[in-house]
């Protein structure tokens, strides 16, 4: 049959069969910001993609859609090594940095002191583990301890990939400590502590 032969109806058909599915760009950009909201480092296209369901075209239609609204606010969406991520505004950096000098002056909470204690004596150790050990979410106060320059970056967890974080010089300068071998015992104030790895090797089974 040739194809002028073929009815309106038909020919319809066959395109609403090879015509690629349709996406919301706008709800999938709510849900990228939703997701980027709550992250600490650079989402891929193809991590959002998995997540959302959706092609990775479609996910890079709504990046390159959202970039643009964020022109005349505080806050950029970026991507930075490979990822996505929301960060401040480079016009904005003066009050960012006024910001996070003076709040360094300003005395370490409970939670902050408790979460320290944990990177010092568990060392080197994943956020994942310290929420663990804690048994609260631990990314607001860990990215304080780092940005007072406590703690740090330290490679990355074998099984899992996790970033592993662990003490820096500046936190013994400020313990008036030679090294993480004067640290006072722990035990005697955790007596489960040799069960502790049991525990967590149960949390991530």
């Amino acid at each position: 049959m040739l194809e002028n032969e073929i009815s309106t109806p038909e020919v319809e058909t066959l395109q609403a069969e090879v015509a690629p599915a349709s996406f919301d760009l706008a709800a999938i950009g709510r849900q990228i910001e939703a997701i980027l909201m709550v992250v600490d480092e650079p989402v891929t296209e193809i991590t959002l993609a998995s997540v959302l369901q959706v092609p990775v075209d479609q996910i890079v239609a709504a990046l390159e859609a959202l970039v643009p609204t964020y022109e005349d606010r505080g806050f950029t969406l970026k991507a930075i090594n490979g990822g996505w991520r929301f960060y401040s505004h480079p016009e904005c950096s003066d009050v960012v940095e006024k910001f996070v000098l003076d709040g360094q002056q300003n005395r370490l909470t409970q939670a902050a002191l408790e979460t320290l204690a944990v990177i010092a004596y568990r060392q080197p150790i994943s956020r994942a583990r310290v929420s663990a050990i804690r048994g609260v979410n631990v990314e607001a106060v860990m990215k304080t301890l780092v940005t007072r320059g406590l703690v740090e970056e330290y490679g990355l967890e074998n099984e899992t990939g996790a970033i592993l974080y662990k003490t820096t010089s500046y936190f013994l300068e400020r313990l008036g400590l030679n090294a993480l071998t004067d640290l006072p015992p722990l035990a005697p104030h955790l007596p489960d502590i040799d069960g502790l790895d049991e525990i967590l090797d149960s949390l991530t089974d």
